[in-house]
């Protein structure tokens, strides 16, 4: 029964965000679900739990959604169509809610398959495929790739962080740096690591390259 669940939750999700081209498409949810299976697997955490969070996270994403109360009142009919019991319900949309970086003043994950999911779904945000989805998020946004003039946001708010003109470069430094230390599960923070190095290593490299060096 629950491996129909997840089939069908697949099914939704990738007619959902089939033409998304920002970076949340459906293979960063393909991803984010391997990665959570594989943290669920070292940490204890319940399985079915950790992939419908990661399947569905997304999908009440302001950056999907038209706001994330729509967002979140569509995962959860949609969780109502498919007879997911609500125990699993009220866990799941716990997650979602709680997800979202926001500037870095989100909350903190209580439940383990929360730390799984959103250590999951962090990870895919750092690393070669991070540097790959953040290009390609401020291109669909109509960010510049960099420009020395607009400053580094130290702190934001959540409004601030979705709405105030920034440039991909200056979104390692506002985000993904930052997520290494916020990594909740010691197998997660392992996997972080080398992820995180490779950031290190290409802005050294940008830099370089922008200043005419290589």
């Amino acid at each position: 029964m629950k491996e129909k669940m997840i089939e069908q939750t697949e099914t939704f999700v990738k007619d959902k965000l089939r033409d998304e081209s920002s970076g949340h498409d459906w293979y960063h949810i393909y991803r984010v679900k391997n990665l959570a299976l594989n943290i669920a697997e070292k940490e204890g955490a319940d399985h079915f739990v950790c992939v419908m969070a990661a399947l569905l996270h997304d999908i009440a994403d302001e950056k999907i959604a038209e706001t994330e109360e729509e967002g979140l009142k569509e995962v959860k009919q949609w969780l109502e169509s498919i007879s997911v019991e609500k125990a699993y319900i009220t866990h799941i949309m716990t997650i979602i809610s709680t997800m979202s970086f926001k500037g870095g003043s989100g909350k903190e994950m209580e439940s383990i398959e929360g730390k799984v999911v959103q250590d999951a779904d962090r990870l895919d945000a750092i690393g070669a495929i991070g540097i790959g989805r953040t290009f390609a998020y401020s291109g669909a946004k109509g960010q510049l790739m960099y420009d020395p003039a607009i400053p580094i946001r130290e702190t934001m708010t959540k409004e601030q962080y979705r709405n105030e003109r920034s440039t991909a470069i200056n979104h390692f430094y506002e985000k993904l740096l930052k997520l290494k230390h916020g990594m909740n599960t010691p197998y997660a923070k392992k996997l972080a690591d080398d992820r995180h190095a490779f950031l290190e290593n290409f802005l050294e490299q940008f830099f370089e390259e922008w200043e005419g060096k290589k």
